[in-house]
């Protein structure tokens, strides 16, 4: 059985920062990296996916904040989606697919049924909304060992992600 590791960033450096070592100190391949944050240039109203793949990507991703955007393009099925209550945001990796039918759907309230989806227990769900609405950005890792999660656990901690936890997977 696989884990995910989820947490939470406050800043976009912070989330480059942890990015970065997630792929060069731990070697986490991007397919097995999510990140969700608010798109301040989107329209919150409109109710849409924009999915693309990495080149799209680092565009996609330089509109969320400078350096980020690069090493954002690099994770897998990067896109725009608007989601009721919590606006537009900007979706990588396995998240994102998760988080679509949500988009398309426009289902209020479908984030929290979307992570308890994924694995993450519902009381933590409503906190890691409650952090996206305030501007947070998650980070989601899915590991496929006990020390590779071990690492990702360290690393959140070495860059100050809040809220960390541990969410078992089924395969």
């Amino acid at each position: 059985m696989s884990k995910a590791i989820v947490g939470i960033a406050k800043s976009a450096p912070q989330v480059e920062r942890t990015l970065i070592d997630l792929q060069n100190t731990a070697a986490i391949p991007a397919a097995n990296i999510s990140v969700l944050m608010p798109d301040s240039g989107s329209t919150p109203e409109l109710c849409a996916v924009k999915a693309s793949k990495a080149p799209e990507g680092a565009t996609t991703g330089a509109v969320a904040g400078g350096a980020i955007g690069g090493t954002l393009g690099l994770l897998a099925g990067i896109g725009t989606l608007a989601i009721p209550g919590l606006g537009a945001l900007i979706a990588a990796g396995p998240i994102m697919a998760a988080l679509s039918g949500v988009a398309a759907g426009a289902t209020a309230g479908g984030v929290v049924g979307a992570f308890v989806g994924l694995g993450i227990p519902e009381y933590e769900a409503k906190t890691y909304e409650t952090h996206i609405k305030n501007g947070g950005y998650l980070i989601a890792v899915h590991t496929p060992s006990h020390e590779s999660a071990h690492s990702v656990r360290d690393i959140f901690k070495a860059n100050k992600l809040e809220d960390i936890s541990t969410v078992s997977e089924e395969k």
